[in-house]
């Protein structure tokens, strides 16, 4: 282990989402370990906030764009590479959850969902392998980390009616292994596939009681901010330098204990 100094010391990292929820759990570790680090989200609120928070940690700055449109996505990588000449790892963590009964579930949730979650990890992927490529060292690749779910390495319980969502994660992580297989040896590409942690996307699951839904945990807790800072880093850092095509549940045993 790389201990006295920061392990992401002089490396800059992409973090979409990052305004909120897991995207800022990700940010806050990954800052803290020493990298430079640019963030987006589609709302400027959220971004200006958690920069303003984020800042005595290191150097991060915002970008708004809405990933679900090639427009978003090109316009985010237009302005990392006129400020950068590489970029040591992209977390494509930006998404899109809908929930609605199977007989009302609308065309425009497979959309949106899709978009986001599945062809905009593609496209920013796609659009900043220069970046990554001049990133790239031999003993020290460069890294894309998608965030996947457990609803996408199990069918989510009966009543949650996430389809497109669910669907969209088990893509992200199929995805992430042609990519890493793609990519080798020069970029390492990792799946984090998250349980239960605290974000506007499962604010309304926690309404109902974080001890209720703890005790249907095995480590009978949600994650924490340090749970998803730790493998964060991990995946961006010297210490991961043999490990591509992996979906890592980050889950407190769930996937383990179904």
């Amino acid at each position: 282990m790389h201990t006295g100094h920061k392990p992401l010391e002089g490396k800059t990292i992409v973090v979409t989402g990052g305004g909120r929820g897991i995207g800022k759990m990700l940010a806050t570790g990954l800052l803290s370990a020493g990298a430079k680090v640019y963030i987006s989200s589609r709302k400027q609120a959220d971004l200006d906030a958690t920069v303003s928070e984020l800042s005595p940690l290191g150097e991060i700055s915002s970008f708004t764009a809405d990933l679900s449109t090639d427009e978003g996505v090109q316009a985010l990588a237009a302005h990392v590479t006129e400020r950068e000449l590489a970029v040591h790892a992209l977390f494509n963590n930006a998404g899109a959850n809908w929930g609605a009964p199977l007989e009302e579930f609308p065309a425009a949730a497979w959309d949106r969902v899709m978009d986001v979650n599945v062809k905009g990890v593609f496209g920013l992927t796609q659009a900043l392998l220069p970046l990554l490529r001049a990133a790239s060292m031999a003993d020290d690749p460069a890294r894309v980390v998608n965030i996947g779910s457990v609803d996408g390495l199990r069918a989510p319980a009966p009543g949650f009616n996430n389809f497109s969502y669910s669907a969209s994660k088990a893509a992200v992580h199929l995805l992430t292994q042609q990519l890493a297989a793609t990519l080798a040896p020069d970029v390492l590409v990792n799946a984090i596939a998250p349980g239960l942690f605290e974000s506007k996307m499962t604010a309304g699951l926690l309404a109902v009681g974080e001890d209720a839904i703890a005790q249907q945990i095995p480590l009978r807790r949600i994650g924490r901010p340090q749970d998803m800072a730790g493998i964060a880093v991990f995946l961006a850092g010297p210490d991961s330098t043999y490990i591509t095509g992996a979906v890592i549940p980050v889950d407190g045993g769930v996937i383990a204990s179904r």
